[in-house]
């Protein structure tokens, strides 16, 4: 009898009760109860049951397992006695209750999970800083890893800003700031931290730090594209664009830049501007072109600015006015932008909605020149060697010449030409001459065809050839340059080089004389007086 009582009292005190409903175990609704994972000391019939019971007043009573013992256990050691208890709460963020599966969670060095807002949380309302389970202390948050990174960038960065190192060669002492930046970034990244996966895509797309990678930038850059990163999805659009560590697609290639550019990110307003001007994978439109650029070039885009100031010259996509064209310029000038300076100087040099002046003309050259631009330098060694809103000098515009034409610019080896035919500025030479004429007319350039074939029609500076001249001059007629129809008809009256015809001696004459040629005027006279060529 005694036993009956003790082992009937035994099964009382054993007994668990849900907190929340006071369900008993073992009961049809409720056969078996889990403890709450921190305190253990209270039991639940189900999730709802802790999730209610939590928010009513149990968090404010629940002691951590390790608070109440005499000394601190591990987490493991700790729960050993409630394993089979909490099996069930194992996949649930004890501090809001939901599960873990719900929403983005991190686990924390002593090996438990939350849900990553909750840890935050728990930062930002200044309650201890240790982990809710087990009492160990928290890591630094994400955003105090993405910070601290970054200042160890900043360090190197800095040094190469000021040529003190390069990204290929860094002294020992920068080389570990960078890996400790990279580090700190992928830690935070590998939590979501979105800047930080910007960032690690960053590095990864320029091999800094690290071994490049395209694809493993891509992987970075959609990461954080997906959370709305508008950089991210900017560089993204750049990848595939370019075919980068991917399949190449102008279609996602403008989705993304179209989500950046919604977002206000400039460039990618610019660059949207670009695909609609050109056409490229969407229907071409000037009236969205220069919607796109006028919201970049309001937030600064110099580029943006520039292609404003085209399409109001040119008429393209809104009503044409050179002087919005002129304050759009001056905007992206003032900025360096070379194209704009150039066109601010033929603005000038043409008196186009500005006060026309050759110094102010000259001055805008004279900057774009100085960045390199071609146009610029050619059309400033032009200046010099008339003297316009400059000083005379045929030096100073071979100089200039010298720079456009070692790029390339057929009008620029055309003038060095010249220069060499009279010995302005250098000393006389045909040969040297005839091989930048020669250079100017492989490039198309008419009146470089022209002077070459004179070369050849006169032997200068290159084996004498009537049917070399009359081949050039063919090419320069063909584009209209008066001077070598007129010549080709000389040669066909003469039949120098070519078969003699009258009948085309007079039609490139003709030619020539509808765009008021006098001396091809005059033969076409004589031609047709004696009454050749009508046949």
């Amino acid at each position: 009898m005694m036993s009956e009582k003790k082992n009937k009292k035994n099964s009382i005190a054993n007994c668990k009760v849900c907190g929340n409903c006071y369900t008993l175990e073992g009961s049809k609704s409720a056969p078996k109860l889990s403890a709450c994972a921190r305190c253990g000391l209270e039991f639940y019939c189900s999730r709802d049951c802790q999730r209610v019971h939590w928010k009513a007043n149990h968090k404010q009573h629940c002691i951590a397992k390790a608070d109440r013992a005499p000394q601190h256990q591990k987490p493991r050691e700790a729960s050993e006695g409630a394993d089979s208890d909490a099996a069930d709460t194992e996949q649930m963020c004890v501090i809001c209750q939901d599960q873990l599966a719900d929403a983005p969670a991190c686990t924390l060095p002593c090996t438990h999970a939350f849900h990553s807002a909750c840890v935050e949380d728990l930062r930002k309302f200044g309650v201890q800083q240790v982990c809710p389970l087990c009492r160990d202390p928290l890591p630094p948050g994400l955003e105090k890893v993405f910070e601290e990174a970054t200042l160890h960038y900043i360090v190197v960065h800095k040094l190469v800003e000021r040529a003190d190192a390069s990204w290929s060669a860094l002294p020992a002492s920068a080389q570990r700031h960078l890996d400790a930046a990279i580090a700190g970034w992928r830690t935070a990244a590998d939590e979501g931290h979105v800047k930080a996966q910007y960032y690690t895509g960053l590095m990864l797309d320029g091999g800094r730090g690290v071994v490049q990678s395209d694809v493993e930038a891509v992987k970075w850059y959609t990461k954080a594209a997906d959370q709305g990163n508008a950089g991210a999805q900017y560089n993204l659009g750049l990848m595939f664009e370019g075919g980068r560590g991917l399949t190449q697609s102008e279609e996602k290639a403008f989705h993304w830049f179209k989500k950046a550019a919604d977002q206000r990110h400039d460039y990618a307003q610019y660059v949207v501007g670009e695909i609609f001007r050109e056409g490229r994978g969407v229907t071409q439109s000037d009236v969205e072109a220069f919607q796109w650029y006028k919201l970049a070039a309001d937030q600064g885009n110099a580029q943006a600015q520039h292609y404003l100031g085209v399409m109001l010259q040119n008429g393209r996509g809104v009503t044409r006015s050179d002087a919005e064209a002129v304050r759009w310029y001056s905007k992206a000038a003032d900025q360096g932008n070379p194209d704009s300076q150039c066109n601010l100087g033929l603005m000038f040099e043409r008196g186009h909605s500005v006060a026309q002046s050759d110094v102010e003309a000259a001055q805008w050259y004279s900057k774009a020149a100085d960045q390199g631009h071609v146009v610029a330098q050619c059309k400033l060694g032009g200046m010099y060697e008339r003297g316009s809103g400059v000083t005379q000098s045929n030096e100073e515009a071979v100089r200039l010449w010298r720079k456009a034409a070692g790029h390339g610019h057929p009008g620029a080896q055309t003038y060095l030409g010249l220069m060499f035919e009279r010995g302005h500025g250098v000393a006389q030479s045909d040969v040297e001459a005839a091989q930048w004429y020669n250079k100017a007319a492989d490039q198309g350039n008419a009146q470089a065809q022209y002077k070459l074939g004179f070369m050849f029609q006169k032997g200068r500076g290159v084996t004498q050839s009537d049917f070399e001249a009359v081949r050039l001059w063919r090419k320069a007629a063909d584009q209209g340059h008066v001077v070598a129809q007129c010549s080709l008809g000389l040669m066909f009256r003469e039949g120098r080089g070519v078969a003699q015809s009258y009948k085309e001696a007079v039609r490139w004459y003709s030619k020539a004389a509808d765009q008021g040629d006098a001396v091809a005027q005059y033969y076409l006279g004589l031609l047709l007086e004696g009454g050749c060529g009508m046949a």
